[in-house]
């Protein structure tokens, strides 16, 4: 090994931790030995090399065969200089260190040359085509692995929608971020066909951090290597919030694992951690004064509702749920589609319309709305239960959503509502009162409703502040 090359390998050793460096060699002497090759004994026999059938011999339960192989083509691409070996099907040592130190430590223009030999083997640019099939394989490997490894924090694919329609969204919502260096994006066919250079990819890999974030995952727990060390970030910790509420209540989510992923990320850092079932209607029965005896006062929250039409679409709301006839929140809420697509729309500035909750009243509109003006929201849920609108010609002046629901006026079909992050000290945690005890306002509009202080359907039982385990 030159000097030049020696100093850039130990370059990049050095950006690892002893302990890490450790970790390292220990799996890569493992993949060696998968590989049949002999270790280097005082300089001299062979190097220790990996092949592409030892690693998926490897990886073969954590991770879909096909990112194993997306893998495989990035570590091969790193060309060490004036050596052959970045044509060689085995890969060395200095090319897995170097590999490691890009995808897990690297900015974008690092690992641009590795992530471009994922999307394709071959150089140039590659189709929108090709960057949609590794985008794909990637939120499938972030999806599987962190399922095998038991690090989905209480969600799994029994509790929560079929997570392919939700791979398949998500990666058409990163991909709409691509842009050509004119500034254009591409859509729909166009998009497939268009060719896109490498400075393209790189812009759109600095742009959208799930790219490498989910890198980081499949490579941190497909390899099982540095995925507890302290090195990680938050947004690594907190990709998948745990999940509170829904266990052993026979319950499916409307929610698929990467729309968590992705409507999670956007949410404010400090409320990623958690998300608590308050609210079902499948659980809790379809009445709206049901849906409000269990949201108001407990936080900040995620509605998700889908209607007759399979339509699912919601709205974080940044502050707790308050019945009056007055507009509420802050311009951290959004609103969101989950199915057929899925998007976020953020605030305006247009006006502060941002989170609305009324009930029995007589001269003001009664129900739950986000975004827009009475009678005309960007997601209406009406105190007439069932019934609902989004109404946006073209788009709703508060959050420049387009209509989320399949039709303007639409009928309901279910309802969530989670809350996220800790719950405030007065939402009746252990030892607390109820709602319904420190709010008379809310016992208030119940009793009007027709439901008794003492109904228990609107106390919910105190949980233990255990996570849920997959």
């Amino acid at each position: 090994m030159g000097n030049a090359e020696s100093n850039a390998y130990q370059n990049h050793l050095s950006r690892f931790l002893p302990e890490e460096q450790s970790v390292i060699d220990g799996v890569f002497d493992t993949l060696s030995g998968l590989s049949g090759s002999a270790g280097a004994k005082n300089g001299k026999g062979t190097k220790k090399t990996v092949t592409l059938a030892a690693l998926q011999a490897y990886m073969r339960e954590p991770l879909p065969e096909q990112m194993t192989i997306r893998l495989y083509n990035g570590m091969k691409s790193i060309d060490l200089t004036g050596k052959s070996s970045g044509l060689s099907e085995q890969i060395a040592k200095e090319q897995f260190v170097i590999f490691m130190s890009n995808l897990l430590k690297g900015n974008a223009d690092e690992k641009i040359t590795i992530i471009m030999r994922m999307i394709s083997k071959t150089e140039g640019p590659v189709k929108g085509k090709q960057i949609q099939e590794f985008t794909e394989d990637l939120i499938m490997s972030v999806v599987h692995v962190l399922s095998y490894r038991k690090e989905l924090k209480g969600w799994n694919s029994e509790n929560t929608r079929d997570s392919a329609s939700g791979v398949k969204a998500l990666a058409s919502q990163l991909l709409s971020e691509l842009k050509l260096a004119d500034g254009t994006k591409p859509v729909g066919p166009q998009l497939m066909e268009t060719n896109f250079d490498q400075s393209v990819i790189e812009d759109w890999v600095y742009r959208v951090p799930q790219i490498s974030i989910f890198l980081s995952v499949v490579i941190r727990q497909g390899l099982h290597v540095l995925h507890s060390l302290p090195d990680q970030t938050k947004d690594i910790l907190n990709l998948v919030p745990g999940c509170k509420g829904i266990k052993g209540r026979g319950l499916v989510s409307l929610f698929d694992i990467p729309s968590i992923i992705y409507i999670n990320s956007l949410l404010p850092a400090e409320l990623q951690h958690k998300w608590q079932l308050l609210f079902s209607s499948r659980l809790h029965g379809e009445s709206f004064s049901q849906l409000c005896g269990h949201i108001v006062n407990k936080g900040p929250c995620v509605v998700i509702l889908k209607d007759l039409d399979g339509y699912i679409f919601g709205g974080f709301a940044s502050h707790s749920w308050e019945v009056k006839p007055q507009f509420q929140g802050d311009n951290r809420c959004f609103l969101f589609s989950v199915f057929p697509s899925l998007a976020v729309y953020t605030y305006t500035g247009y006006n502060d319309h941002y989170m609305y909750l009324n009930h029995g009243q007589q001269t003001m509109p009664n129900g739950l709305g986000m975004g827009g003006q009475h009678g005309y929201f960007g997601l209406w849920i009406d105190s007439d239960y069932g019934k609902g609108h989004s109404k946006a010609k073209p788009r709703c002046t508060t959050y420049n959503s387009p209509q989320l629901s399949a039709k303007e006026d639409f009928t309901l079909d279910a309802v969530e509502v989670w809350a996220v992050g800790d719950l405030p000290e007065s939402a009746g945690t252990k030892g607390k009162k109820s709602i319904l005890d420190v709010d008379p306002e809310a016992q208030a509009f119940l009793e009007m409703a027709g439901k008794t202080r003492q109904s228990e359907g609107l106390r919910e039982p105190v949980e233990e502040e255990e996570e849920d385990d997959d």
